[in-house]
């Protein structure tokens, strides 16, 4: 289990454009937000990195560097890519499974083709987003199990813009007695 304050976990991914991403080497004035997603194959994904990609500027603004990171293929994920439509968004590819269990991410079976006719990969990394500060230590973390119910970035957007104006401390970071 992740704690905020804590330092998380080594991540380095391919990008479809952007060379290698090393979240070690990251430094942006307040946060660098991983949206890890579930893939090609997950229409409500296109649907969340549309949004993602929109707000790029204004994540920007606030000091927040984001990347897009699925367990994908490259080629799937240049796929994906295209269909966001969004060129400034990086995308992260072949997160290995391991290093999603390491953050936290649940792992499913794929079950065949989805809705838009995609198959599945054999097993994949459900959605998580985090907000990792630039010494490392993880500010925001959310995960799900499925891949509906994500947290909304408009309302991320006020939490940021709150969290940075008034210097507030991330929170579940308690691991004494209870």
């Amino acid at each position: 289990m992740l704690f905020p304050t804590e330092k998380v976990p080594a991540l380095v991914v391919p990008t479809n454009s952007h060379g290698v991403f090393d979240l070690a080497a990251q430094t942006p004035a307040h946060f660098t937000m991983l949206v890890f997603f579930r893939g090609l194959h997950c229409p409500l994904c296109v649907k969340y990195l549309k949004e993602l990609g929109a707000l790029l500027p204004a994540l920007e603004e606030r000091g927040v560097r984001a990347i897009a990171i699925s367990s994908d293929t490259e080629q799937r994920s240049l796929e994906m890519a295209a269909k966001v439509g969004a060129p400034e968004l990086t995308f992260g590819y072949g997160l290995p499974l391991q290093m999603a269990r390491d953050w936290g991410l649940y792992l499913s079976k794929g079950i065949g083709k989805t809705s838009v006719g995609i198959e599945e990969p054999a097993v994949f990394a459900e959605p998580g987003l985090f907000l990792v500060r630039p010494d490392g230590t993880l500010y925001y973390g959310a995960v799900q199990t499925m891949p509906f119910a994500r947290p909304g970035f408009a309302d991320l957007m006020m939490a940021i813009d709150y969290a940075i104006g008034k210097n507030y401390p991330a929170r579940g970071e308690y691991q004494g007695a209870v």
